[in-house]
């Protein structure tokens, strides 16, 4: 089946359904998503959005913060520009729908909360359930757009290129469009456009403990590499310090806005170790944060630290904290009178699909937007709350690029050939699929985790590319599943990860190695590139 639009987008987060909202009014949308639409990391975000919504706050201060917990990595132009159109991109989804929280003393001003690494009171929160609040607006503008189809249950497989279709290497190559796998139908889709979005998201599942939805299986970086994309700054995956504890929790965070109104991280004896760390104490950045944690896990036998915010009222932490408090509870925790016992987890990627100001990629007519992105403004470390408002602003700049590329014709990829499946067989090696899949995670827990060493990296390289070739040789011999698809990719982010981190020889932000535990802003303050996968066709 073949199916053509004006803009294809892949990813419906806050990224993809905005920049979805913005194209619309130009042309057809195909908006694709491997799950529900609402199934996304944006539904999950709890702390917030950041923009400078106060007199006593500045533009200058947020983007000196952001440029701090990049530990300098940002690109400055990106920074100030991105920080800039923060109060447009608020009003922006005010207009949509959302509904931010206000202050109860002066309901017309909204609740601005504080979070690690900021200077000043300046994310907007709806609660302690922001994500799901501005998924809810989205969503609902979304479906009532004439000009939007959206495509569930739906799952990319592989970009079509210009150089695909040619069999051949090209000096300029262009995205026309993407194989989407129809996973009701189990069906490979050709799905042809104008310009291709891929706003999929992170890949914490490349790791074993995770606070990321099933979702986040890197699909967008590695689908972007293998069609020659390159991709920046792998090595920058973030973990949050804080993520409950529990064996029955599956991977629940506990946003950072509950450290922001001042919770204490403790160790099981009582002692508040932050103030060893870092001046900020419990604000510190969240590289400093999960490494700290880390350190007193394995320093002192524990299995957990404990966020405590006993000190503050029941009822105040029932209303701010509303999903937080009643979650722990289901599992037996009452955060009015005990601390929540947490954990560090792989939670946000920093690099991504390198792009420029406007989220072009090298490949002509795809753009890439969210966190599956590289833009600059994340550095070493991301800033708490710039995720949704990078996402936004970034929608905004593709949405007013993208029209350069609508004057190519309606139908304007007809030698795009459907999806060849020819000499494929049903995979009745199941085990294959589910063992690799264990294997890469624990490899990179283990391995290219919160602090690394050159031999780990090695080890994770080596043990990395004997199950590449397990994977290939089921790709290109078996049906495609959904479950293929995602292992694959997994494999493929595992890989450049790893050799991003083996790249760095310093210890910056999130990458922090035993073997260079100096920052070396002489050699490595720049990006981390590593260029596009060579062309490969079909054995």
């Amino acid at each position: 089946m073949k199916m053509t639009a004006d803009f294809l987008v892949i990813g419906s987060g806050i990224a993809g359904l905005s920049y979805a909202l913005k194209v619309a009014e130009q042309g057809s949308v195909a908006l694709v998503t491997k799950r529900e639409i609402d199934i996304t990391a944006t539904s999950l975000a709890q702390g917030g959005i950041a923009a400078v919504s106060s007199e006593t706050d500045s533009l200058k201060s947020h983007a000196e913060d952001t440029m701090v917990a990049g530990a300098y990595l940002s690109h400055p132009d990106i920074v100030d520009m991105v920080v800039s159109a923060g109060p447009q991109a608020i009003k922006n989804l005010i207009d949509w729908g959302t509904r931010f929280s206000k202050r109860e003393d002066t309901p017309d001003e909204y609740d601005l909360t504080r979070e690690g690494g900021h200077s000043h009171r300046r994310i907007l929160h709806a609660k302690d359930a922001t994500g799901k609040e501005i998924e809810r607006a989205l969503v609902e503008e979304v479906r009532n757009h004439s000009n939007i189809t959206v495509y569930e249950q739906h799952i990319a497989v592989d970009l079509i290129t210009e150089a695909k279709i040619q069999k051949r290497k090209l000096d300029k190559n262009r995205c026309l469009g993407a194989y989407i796998l129809d996973t009701a139908r189990n069906e490979i889709v050709t799905f042809g456009a104008k310009v291709t979005v891929l706003a999929t998201g992170g890949a914490g599942k490349v790791y074993l403990y995770t606070c990321n939805p099933d979702i986040a299986t890197g699909d967008g970086v590695a689908i972007a590499w293998r069609a020659g994309a390159k991709v920046a700054n792998m090595e920058f995956m973030q973990f949050h310090p804080t993520t409950l504890y529990h064996p029955h929790a599956k991977s629940f965070l506990i946003s950072e806005a509950v450290r922001g109104e001042g919770a204490i991280l403790r160790r099981r004896d009582g002692y508040a170790f932050m103030p060893d760390y870092h001046h900020q104490r419990d604000l510190a950045p969240r590289d400093i944060v999960a490494r700290a944690i880390d350190n007193e896990m394995k320093t002192q036998g524990d299995d957990c630290v404990f966020l405590d915010i006993t000190h503050k009222s029941a009822d105040y932490i029932r209303d701010r904290f509303p999903t937080i408090y009643q979650t722990c509870l289901d599992y037996g925790i009452d955060m009015t009178s005990q601390g929540i016992p947490v954990v560090p987890a792989a939670h946000y990627l920093c690099g991504g699909i390198q792009v420029n100001e406007w989220g072009e990629t090298c490949l002509e007519q795809l753009f890439a937007i969210g966190e599956v992105a590289s833009t600059g403004l994340h550095g070493a470390n991301r800033l708490a709350s710039n995720s949704l408002l990078e996402g936004i602003v970034f929608a905004d700049r593709a949405a007013t690029r993208s029209q350069h590329y609508l004057a190519h014709p309606t139908d304007p990829y007809p030698q795009i050939e459907p999806w060849d499946s020819s000499g494929a067989t049903k995979s009745n090696e199941g085990v294959v699929v589910s063992h690799n899949w264990d294997e890469i995670r624990r490899t990179m827990w283990n391995y290219v985790g919160i602090v690394r060493s050159d031999k780990r990296l090695r080890w994770a390289l080596s043990r990395i590319h004997l199950i590449q070739e397990e994977i290939d040789d089921h790709y290109w011999n078996y049906q495609i599943t959904s479950d293929l698809v995602e292992l694959r990719n997994i494999a493929t982010v595992a890989e450049l990860i790893i050799k991003s981190a083996q790249l760095r020889h310093e210890s910056r932000g999130l990458h922090y190695t035993l073997d260079h535990p100096k920052r070396d802003d002489r050699r490595f303050r720049h990006d981390t590139v590593i260029p596009g996968a060579e062309l490969k066709l079909k054995p």
